[in-house]
């Protein structure tokens, strides 16, 4: 028996981590009183007694939290942004490859990655590791994810009696060509440059659709659609999450990707379409699941020896 505390369980990751470790028979959850949950004392008495922290809280708190930590044994998992580009930290992506596998096994502080991150990731660094693509590519990325994502105010905003028409339309946000998962995507990836990155926000709860367009022409090592989807095929057979989607010829059998199609899962799937000229890539996964609390659990089983996808929905 496992003993897990969630700092920060009031958040949407938090409230989804706990719900799914709620049937675990091999989990015990530490919990705090209302009273108590902000207490410096009372917190770092629950992660040091832990086997298996999780801290769903901004960057600073989390980085606070973990000097809360007494113990040499508790293992770490951060939701935040701010270890993820900390070569001291494990980055929590196992599917990428057996070395990020067997960081998180032998860590005990593991960086769970972002939502937009973790698809923009999954598909850039099979091209950049295979070398297809230089690293000084001029990668773009499209994103387009549910309002969950936002935390309890976007959600309140979307959910709102009588709410403004504008939340009705499709919303692009961080337009200064900034975004907080940059860093990680352009650390984890090796990339030379931060990519281009146009997140959209829309009117459903939870799923995403990451697309990441190739230009084979710039390609160091040129590829079909076909010999591209043989490559992702190849790369994630062995994840128990990750799956790649039938070639077809409209790139899905009715020609469209629906964003939300994979809300309420912790899977992800890889579509692979386009012609000799131009490839699409997409990333098709829940924001709360393979982009948050999925992937923060998978990181769990891991780290404590149990099945990868043990207490999963995929």
């Amino acid at each position: 028996m496992k003993k897990v505390f969630i700092d920060g369980s009031a958040g949407t990751t938090g409230l989804r981590i706990r719900e799914r470790l709620a049937s675990r028979e091999d989990i015990e959850l530490i919990t705090l009183s209302e009273e108590m949950r902000k207490d410096a004392g009372a917190r770092s008495e629950a992660i040091s007694s832990s086997d298996v922290t999780f801290l769903c809280l901004p960057d600073d708190a989390a980085r606070e939290a973990v000097t809360l930590c007494k113990s040499d044994s508790t293992v770490i998992i951060d939701c935040s942004t701010a270890h993820r580009t900390n070569p001291d930290w494990a980055y929590g992506f196992s599917d990428l490859s057996p070395e990020h596998e067997a960081k998180i096994k032998s860590s005990k502080r593991i960086a769970n990655p972002g939502c937009h991150a973790s698809g923009a990731i999954a598909i850039l660094y099979p091209l950049i590791s295979h070398g297809i693509l230089d690293a000084a590519y001029p990668f773009a990325i499209h994103s387009l994810t549910g309002y969950s994502g936002g935390g309890k105010k976007m959600i309140a905003d979307y959910e709102a009696d009588g709410r403004d028409s504008k939340f009705d339309s499709p919303c692009q946000y961080a337009l200064t060509a900034s975004h907080k998962h940059l860093p990680e995507i352009k650390s984890v990836c090796g990339l030379d440059f931060a990519p281009a990155f146009n997140p959209i926000v829309s009117d459903f709860y939870s799923g995403m659709c990451v697309c990441v367009p190739v230009q084979m022409r710039l390609a160091k090592t040129p590829l079909s659609v076909a010999e591209m989807h043989a490559l992702y095929t190849e790369h994630y057979k062995n994840s128990p999450v990750i799956s790649v989607a039938p070639l077809c010829e409209k790139g899905t059998p009715d020609g469209l990707i629906f964003s939300n199609s994979h809300s309420g899962l912790d899977s992800m799937q890889i579509i692979v379409s386009g012609n000799e000229y131009t490839m699409n890539i997409y990333a098709l996964f829940c924001n709360l699941g393979k982009g948050a609390s999925g992937a923060a659990i998978q990181n769990m089983n891991i780290a404590i020896g149990a099945d990868p996808v043990k207490g999963l929905v995929l």
